[in-house]
């Protein structure tokens, strides 16, 4: 019998970056969809949308399922020089998969659609009122982004939206209620989470909605993930109605764990922190967060991660930490070689590592401080490393059952030289310092 493959993060090839993860469970697999970075892109959201699939029963083994649609599938596009941006798909009335994506300079919804969860979309539309006009065209609609879909009978709720911090063209999130035929609009838009200029009174005041609306139902109570105007941090707002009444409730995870208190201080920022976008799913009745990191020190080399959550018994979610095992459901095995490309921690002393507001004209993605990297091309199937391993740079990896393990190795490369330390923490309070030769780039750990 094969063993079980272990959860990592990130949960996907190290060459892979498929941000903005939807997560679903479809026929026996869960299945992810997410826009598609291009390694040394100069922009987001270059390539094509792929899609990943795994069994419900084993999230440590991902299957490529190809690549599902074009940039140049859509009328809007022919020449290919818009990118296709975080999409998300629900099931319609008839059984298929309807693909909602925004482009970059367009300001309406399109919708693709297919017979399978994994297959090749075809255009089917754009979101539009009764008379026609496509939704975001209207002369008092706000722009459409981020689109989050939610099928129940014959409605599918649809969330959509982005407000930067300031911003007082824009409201908040939108939801819009389709009908039978996944496109004509029979409620129109109204805001559920406020942007932050019409924030104060409402909750959400300092976790104003920014970006990323994706929605979930569980039991009675519709869940609204979003990103919120700090972007490094994934918070949730609950309603028992799709359309109204959405109260905030708090953060679920931050891309450099910050306000979370694991053996370090909360408000200690321990990885470079970008904009996230992602959601929650419940597969054999545990619940994940799927998000995204940013590395190669830039806003454009994405990649999904993923992370178990508890739903307490009043159906809050309280934060989780980052960590290197992911789904994993514990601690990694401590034998055996792992790459360096798993650390969740990445930092160093200079604190200008984390200023410009966690991503925005952040110093990390001027490349002199440690990152995440790769060799060759986008698409080359290289394992990533971590580059720049500089005076006072750490690299964290949480965690790992290293019970009776002796003995640590690393693999370095480049022409550096200096001293290293490999600190363990064996009960939570005991640090254990292994010293050596410091080299530029670090590869992987072996146990």
């Amino acid at each position: 019998m094969m063993a079980k493959k272990q959860g990592l993060n990130p949960y996907l090839p190290s060459w892979e970056y498929i941000p903005d993860g939807e997560p679903y469970v479809f026929e026996g697999r869960v299945y992810v969809y997410g826009s598609h970075d291009r390694f040394n892109g100069h922009a987001f959201c270059l390539n094509d949308y792929a899609c990943w699939s795994a069994s419900e029963d084993n999230l440590g083994d991902w299957r490529y399922e190809g690549v599902i649609y074009q940039t140049t599938d859509d009328p809007l596009n022919p020449d290919g020089s818009m990118c296709l941006y975080a999409p998300d798909v629900t099931v319609g009335p008839d059984g298929r998969y309807y693909l909602y994506y925004v482009l970059d300079k367009v300001p309406v919804v399109s919708v693709a659609v297919c017979d399978k969860p994994g297959g090749k979309y075809e255009f089917y539309g754009y979101v539009k009122y009764a008379d026609g006009t496509r939704l975001g065209e209207r002369e008092d609609d706000e722009p459409q982004f981020d689109p989050g879909v939610l099928t129940e009978g014959e409605n599918t709720y649809l969330y959509t939206g982005f407000c930067a911090s300031g911003d007082k063209s824009r409201h908040g999130a939108m939801a819009t209620v389709l009908g039978p035929d996944m496109l004509t609009i029979i409620e129109e838009p109204v805001f559920v989470a406020p942007s932050q200029p019409y924030s104060k009174g409402s909750g959400f005041e300092g976790y104003e909605f920014f970006e990323a609306p994706s929605i979930r139902k569980r039991g009675d109570t519709y869940y609204l993930i979003y990103s919120s105007i700090s972007m490094h941090e994934l918070c949730y707002a609950t309603s028992q109605y799709p359309t109204k009444d959405f109260t905030y409730q708090g953060v679920i995870v931050s891309n450099c764990d910050l306000h979370i208190d694991t053996y370090k201080p909360a408000e200690q920022p321990m990885y470079y922190g970008g904009n996230n976008h992602g959601s929650i799913v419940e597969i054999n009745g545990e619940g994940y967060i799927f998000y995204h990191r940013h590395t190669n020190g830039t806003a454009f080399c994405r990649q999904g991660c993923i992370e178990r959550i508890e739903f307490r018994e009043d159906g809050t979610i309280p934060q989780v930490e980052i960590t290197s095992c992911g789904s994993n459901g514990g601690p990694l095995e401590g034998r055996g070689e792992y790459p360096a490309y798993l650390a969740c921690h990445l930092f160093c002393k200079d604190k200008e590592m984390y200023t410009g507001g966690f991503g925005r004209t952040g110093a990390w993605m001027d490349s002199r401080f440690p990152k995440i990297t790769q060799d060759g091309r986008d698409g080359d199937e290289e394992i990533g490393y971590i580059a720049n391993m500089t005076d006072s740079a750490t690299a964290g990896f949480k965690y790992f059952a290293c019970e009776r393990v002796t003995k640590v190795k690393i693999k370095v490369r480049g022409y550096c030289q200096g001293a290293f330390e490999v600190k363990t923490s064996w009960d939570g309070t005991t640090t254990r310092t292994y010293s050596g030769r410091l080299y530029e780039c670090m590869e992987g750990i072996r146990y």
